[in-house]
């Protein structure tokens, strides 16, 4: 894809994520999404067909956010610190960020799905970076060589859908940040050096 289709593209979709949490999905129409992303409605629906499909596009947000924490984090960081960080600053964003209407709305849609389970894909950014992460730290001696690389990853993923989903349930009635930043470690103790 070229780089100024996926940017039209991209802009639609943090355009809609945006007035999805401004508005509420509802209260989003995709003439505002047009508007907000600069784009016109043959772009919309050259990559939506309907406003719901933008609903599957939280993957695209997530990994975004990850590409940017990923520039800001220092090479020579600690790893097991480095997954401790990623999780800080994604529930934090997830908090402020996406309505948590829609996330417990995400986290159903996936479980009954028939077909992509788009939060599950492993050619992601978010799982090739935890990979590299705990690759980087096992090769450093800072994460434990006891489980293989993918199923610590898969373990840190399930972990972090665990405080999400948890966090929906008690229909955010607390720091999901927070809250993370004191569970998080806990949970990962085991594979720290």
């Amino acid at each position: 894809m070229s780089e100024e289709k996926k940017s039209v593209k991209s802009r639609i979709v943090s355009a809609a994520w945006q007035l999805f949490y401004e508005k509420g999905y509802n209260g989003t129409t995709v003439d505002d999404i047009i508007e907000l992303s600069d784009t016109s409605k043959g772009s919309f629906y050259y990559y939506f067909s309907t406003k719901d499909e933008l609903l599957n596009t939280l993957s695209v947000i997530l990994d975004d956010f990850y590409e940017e924490l990923e520039q800001k984090m220092e090479p020579e960081m600690n790893s097991f610190e480095k997954l401790l960080y990623l999780n800080y600053e994604t529930h934090s964003m997830m908090e402020e960020k996406i309505r948590i209407d829609l996330l417990a709305s995400l986290y159903s849609t996936q479980l009954v799905s028939q077909g992509n389970r788009n939060l599950l894909d492993q050619n992601r950014k978010y799982y090739r970076l935890i990979t590299k992460i705990v690759e980087e730290g096992q090769k450093r001696g800072q994460i434990c060589s006891d489980m293989t690389v993918s199923g610590i990853t898969r373990y840190y993923s399930m972990c972090e859908r665990a405080l999400v989903s948890d966090w929906c349930l008690n229909k955010g009635d607390y720091s999901l940040g927070e809250y993370s930043r004191k569970c998080m470690p806990l949970m990962m103790e085991h594979f720290r050096v």
